[in-house]
């Protein structure tokens, strides 16, 4: 079914929810949750839910952002880039060795458990997470999609094996004894599992122990295409909350600007298709216009007070 005949089913969908404010402004020391459920809760009670979320959710856990309210300037590395030659990948591969060792220490927080309780309720069909951290996961989430791939599985850029990190983080420990001890705690953390330093003078790259290529995190690097495949898989996601009758389900927005394609589209085909869209970001995002109901704030506070009424 296309988006076209699915929309065609509800062409009233937009005006019933017409009525509904652009941006609510939360402030969590003065009656969040009451705020939020006035605007809110009449939109999403009784609809089942799909939830897009961003690197927002999870700055709680400790993991910074790229776009948030006094985020750190940070520049990615892009694909091209690290397809250049050893030295961009000698850059990546240290800053990346060191910044795993403390990612793989990071817990969900409140956020991730929120949409847990929210699945197991029956209220929340799955999450499209554009994050590469594994968290939805580890907080119990059954039906995930990494947009972005995980940083928790390293695939060679030849051969295309696919092998876990923590295999690859050993070798590395041990082409590169100390490094991660020599770098202290001090050093800052970076967007993506990386971490900010220096010099990576002398850091020895691992190749693929298959075929002896270059090995890559099995994520998807800025200029890099999400695979087609699970493009579909989300798209498929957010059409089926749309019922042959009834009223449709909707779509969840979870700290992410929005600011990339690679999530906007899933928005703009919900808006498209007569869904309301729910954002709770701190922050402009860029699908800001397309929302029925925006709710500037944090995510672990947000998610948390409406798991505990639509759960």
């Amino acid at each position: 079914m296309s988006a076209r005949q699915s929309a065609s089913r509800h062409p009233d969908a937009r005006d019933r929810f017409a009525s509904y404010p652009g941006v609510v402004g939360v402030d969590a020391g003065s009656g969040l949750e009451s705020r939020l459920l006035d605007q809110a809760w009449p939109l999403l009670a009784g609809r089942p839910l799909v939830a897009l979320t961003g690197a927002g959710l999870s700055t709680d856990s400790g993991i910074p952002d790229y776009r948030g309210p006094g985020s750190p300037r940070a520049t990615p590395m892009t694909f091209g880039e690290f397809r250049s030659g050893e030295t961009a990948r000698r850059r990546y591969w240290a800053r990346s060795h060191v910044g795993w060792a403390r990612m793989r220490q990071a817990e969900p927080n409140a956020g991730h458990r929120a949409l847990a309780e929210l699945e197991l309720a029956g209220r929340l069909r799955g999450v499209i997470t554009q994050n590469v951290d594994g968290l939805h996961r580890a907080a119990g989430q059954r039906t995930v999609v990494d947009l972005h791939g995980r940083l928790a599985e390293v695939i060679c850029l030849d051969c295309r094996r696919r092998s876990p990190r923590p295999e690859l983080q050993r070798r590395l420990a041990e082409l590169n004894p100390g490094f991660v001890d020599a770098h202290g705690a001090e050093v800052a953390s970076a967007p993506d599992g990386d971490a900010v330093l220096d010099s990576v003078a002398g850091f020895r790259v691992a190749d693929c122990p298959a075929c002896g290529g270059v090995l890559k995190p099995d994520v998807v690097f800025f200029g890099e295409n999400v695979p087609p495949d699970r493009v579909a898989l989300c798209y498929a996601m957010v059409e089926a909350l749309l019922p042959e009758s009834g009223p449709p389900g909707a779509l969840l927005v979870a700290g992410s600007s929005l600011a990339v394609q690679s999530g906007l589209r899933f928005v703009r085909r919900a808006h498209k298709l007569g869904m309301p869209v729910v954002i709770v970001n701190r922050g402009w995002t860029r699908g800001d216009e397309l929302a029925t109901v925006k709710v500037d704030g944090g995510c672990s506070e947000i998610l948390t007070a409406l798991a505990r009424r639509l759960a």
